[in-house]
């Protein structure tokens, strides 16, 4: 069990992943090739976990081969593939709304599978979340495409899971949250690789700026940012973990304005507030399902003692008479 101070401290150090993710779109468009997506998130996964299972020399073992794969699918491999095509057949705004859906969806899956008890601020927040998020980046011109829209919820979908899971298996004795990265790194961009190769072909000559890129993406915004977003899952709540994923567009749009001359409306302001709104609304604890049976149990009572049944009262009016 956290301390205050400690959920915030956890709070804080796992937010610094999606701040982190929302770096992505300017070093894409800055320093990598262009129309190399899968490329992109090959070379952002596939190294970090490779030096991560060297420098902690640990392997899976027994399940955990298996639920490293799930994992690392569900939260990479995948999830990188689904990103990427919703972020070539639609405009980014959509595909950041549609990605925003992941605190609900993650909501969803949490009460089977972890028992977490989701109220209604929660849903609401959810729901306030995709707004703002649509008021930071969604344009009147912006068109839909089917197979773009269902890649883009499939993901979310994808990343809610993952998250949920992982929550749910935990990890095992002795391996911390750093050995647990590595292996989902490594199994989804090994998942990752034959695709990029099928799709896109050999990868081509890298400049200097190109690997940069590629350095950022590897170690700051894929190893680093993904080892504090799992840290954070083992010591949060999974819906918790799941409402920061809103400060990854609102990272986006104010790195594109600060660095990129990107224009900021009111707007999209008003969009900002309301999705940190939501945000810092879904961090307020929910009543797990024993404290709401508590808290049914104390509102069955009369006063200060507890309701007698039939039974029971028509004894007491025998005692006192």
């Amino acid at each position: 069990m956290l301390s205050t101070f400690g959920a915030k401290r956890a709070l804080a150090l796992t937010a610094l992943a999606p701040l982190a993710w929302g770096s992505t779109y300017a070093v894409t468009a800055e320093l990598l090739p262009a129309d190399r997506p899968l490329l992109a998130g090959t070379l952002r996964a596939l190294p970090a976990g490779l030096v991560l299972l060297a420098a902690t020399r640990r392997l899976p073992r027994g399940d955990w081969w298996w639920r490293a794969a799930v994992l690392g699918a569900l939260n990479i491999g995948v999830f990188f593939a689904l990103l990427f095509i919703a972020a070539y057949r639609l405009p980014g705004g959509v595909a950041a709304v549609l990605g925003a859906i992941q605190p609900l969806l993650a909501a969803g899956l949490a009460v089977p599978l972890l028992g977490e008890r989701v109220g209604r601020r929660a849903l609401l927040a959810g729901l306030a979340g995709v707004l703002g998020v649509a008021l930071v980046v969604l344009r009147a011109t912006a068109r839909l495409d089917v197979i773009g829209v269902l890649a883009g919820l499939a993901g979310a979908a994808c990343m809610a899971a993952g998250t949920v899971l992982a929550k749910r298996w935990g990890r095992p004795e002795g391996v911390g949250p750093l050995v647990l990265t590595g292996w989902q790194l490594t199994a989804g961009g090994l998942m990752l690789l034959p695709v990029a190769l099928l799709v896109e072909g050999p990868p081509p000559a890298l400049t200097g700026m190109n690997l940069l890129g590629y350095g950022y993406l590897a170690v700051a915004n894929t190893a680093l940012a993904y080892w504090l977003w799992f840290q954070g899952i083992g010591r949060l709540p999974a819906t918790s973990v799941a409402f920061l994923g809103l400060l990854s567009p609102l990272s986006a749009a104010t790195i594109g304005w600060a660095a990129l001359g990107q224009s900021l409306t009111a707007l999209q302001l008003l969009g900002m507030a309301v999705a940190l709104g939501s945000t810092l609304l879904g961090q307020r604890p929910q009543p797990s399902p024993a404290q709401a049976q508590a808290k049914e149990g104390r509102d069955t009572t009369v006063g200060d003692r507890p309701s007698l049944s039939p039974t029971e009262d028509d004894q007491s009016r025998r005692s006192r008479a």
